[in-house]
């Protein structure tokens, strides 16, 4: 079931949302340090972890953000124009090899047609594009604890996440892991968060609240299907779910 794309933007609104996503937004943009000339697209409510991409020197040439239909949408970013999209997750709206880096956060543990969406992310992404995939650690805290988005849907394990990728024609290239810092809103705590972050990278700290696994296509495992006519959807204005 999807979570709520306003439950999700008031998370990120609080300090302990902010927090974890500026610690998992530190680890993508450590895996994808540049994406000058490089199209982005975020799948699922991936927003909190788009700016990097938009900004500075190795900012990418363009950047939408894609929202499951049983999610709804919102506005953003806040300040320019909408690069949002309200998507059907099993027929994506977007060119066949026409993404080179895609990130889906909030997308896959919720997804109700896992197969079917992994099948159109492996479509729209370009033949040497990379795949990065943000889902909750099954063996962590945060996936144990409903009051945020990370304790809902499937948690995996970096083996189970990267088994799923190889049988939906996607080949692993490297597992990471994330968001070390308790799911408490106490404010000392919050405040040592790169400390934890620091400790969890290391192996010191206990388990991390995400794991992250990063992947290219199968090239050899089959082809985009052309002539299919495809639904079309309106990047819309401001306001929640489309409204």
């Amino acid at each position: 079931m999807n979570l709520d794309a306003v439950d999700l933007r008031d998370f990120y609104a609080t300090a302990l949302g902010q927090i974890a996503a500026r610690m998992i937004r530190r680890r993508v943009r450590s895996v994808w340090p540049d994406l000058s000339g490089q199209s982005v697209l975020g799948l699922g409510y991936a927003t909190p972890y788009l700016n990097f991409s938009r900004n500075g020197t190795a900012k990418a040439t363009n950047v939408m953000a894609a929202m499951p239909a049983a999610q709804g949408v919102l506005h953003w970013p806040p300040d320019g124009p909408g690069m949002t999209t309200l998507v059907d997750e099993a027929e994506l709206p977007f060119p066949d090899l026409s993404i080179d880096r895609m990130i889906l956060v909030h997308a896959l543990e919720t997804a109700e047609q896992v197969r079917p969406m992994m099948r159109e992310v492996w479509r729209v992404l370009s033949g040497s594009g990379r795949l990065l995939v943000v889902v909750p650690n099954r063996r962590g805290i945060w996936a144990r604890l409903d009051r945020t988005p990370f304790g809902h849907g499937q948690p995996y394990s970096a083996g189970q996440l990267s088994r799923l990728l190889r049988e939906t024609m996607f080949t692993p290239v490297k597992s990471y892991a994330a968001l070390f810092v308790p799911p408490v809103r106490s404010r000392m705590v919050l405040a040592s968060a790169p400390a934890w972050e620091q400790l969890g990278i290391r192996g010191i700290a206990p388990f991390a609240g995400v794991v992250m696994v990063e992947a290219t296509k199968q090239i050899y495992a089959g082809h985009a299907v052309p002539g299919r006519a495809r639904r079309s959807y309106v990047v819309l204005p401001q306001g929640p779910r489309g409204t």
